[in-house]
């Protein structure tokens, strides 16, 4: 459901163009919906953080390829919030480690989580996906590709709202990591926007920006399929073959 663009649109209506995309926000998905609705099993929420992990991990990296490709100071100096927000500085524990005690909170030890043994291959090909185009992209295409933050806040306040009413066997105290992003989320697509709508600008350009918003939405919504199969469906890699988790790595 590629959005078509046909002339160049204006700044209000470019932004508006990208908004309208948070229809295919992963919050829509039925993995979501049934989070945010009480109605996921222990775990199912575990195998959520377990999984998502993978992807929180990855977000310094993809903002440090970022940055690696921009030759703009400025651009730079406020990019590296967003790393500083997940890795943490002083005063700051950061994303990642807030991450950890979701993990801990929901009945994780931080060893299985931080080993990655949880995370499934189709979560790990989407993830690698994502940081390979913010390493190979230019630099305003890969920061383009942030623009899910737009819908990031609605998706933090649900948890919010409803996991501890759902889900009162959650230590509260990991809930720190949804708080956090609140704030952080809604600097950083003020950033991402603006770089966007200043950069892309004729009809073609445009388009491509609609094109990689999209390819980021499904990474996240892929994610979640990947979590719907293993599960929901009980159906999870490798299960037709064999009855124990078996990695060979390095083979």
């Amino acid at each position: 459901m590629n959005a078509i663009v046909n002339t160049t649109l204006n700044r209000a209506d470019f932004e508006q163009a990208l908004r309208n995309k948070g229809r295919l926000y992963h919050i829509h998905h039925p993995y979501h919906q049934a989070m945010y609705g009480g109605q996921c099993s222990p775990e199912q929420i575990r195998g959520w953080v377990a999984n998502r992990y993978y992807y929180q991990v990855m977000i310094p990296r993809k903002d440090a390829a970022i940055m690696a490709n921009c030759p703009d100071a400025g651009v730079r100096k406020q990019w590296l919030l967003r790393i500083l927000d997940h890795d943490g500085h002083d005063g700051d524990v950061g994303g990642i480690e807030a991450w950890l005690c979701l993990a801990e909170a929901v009945g994780l030890t931080r060893e299985e989580v931080i080993d990655q043994r949880h995370v499934l291959p189709g979560v790990r090909f989407a993830v690698d996906a994502y940081l390979n185009f913010a390493r190979r992209a230019t630099w305003q295409e890969a920061a383009c590709s942030s623009l899910t933050e737009l819908f990031a806040p609605e998706i933090h306040q649900s948890r919010l709202d409803s996991w501890p009413q759902h889900y009162p066997w959650i230590d509260e105290a990991g809930y720190s990591y949804f708080r956090k992003r609140l704030s952080e989320a809604r600097r950083d697509v003020e950033h991402g926007l603006a770089i966007t709508l200043e950069h892309f600008t004729s009809v073609t350009e445009q388009a491509r920006a609609l094109e990689i918003l999209q390819f980021k939405l499904d990474i996240l919504w892929s994610l979640l399929d990947a979590l719907t199969m293993a599960y929901s469906h009980k159906t999870p890699p490798f299960h037709t073959v064999t009855d124990q988790q078996v990695w060979h790595r390095g083979l």
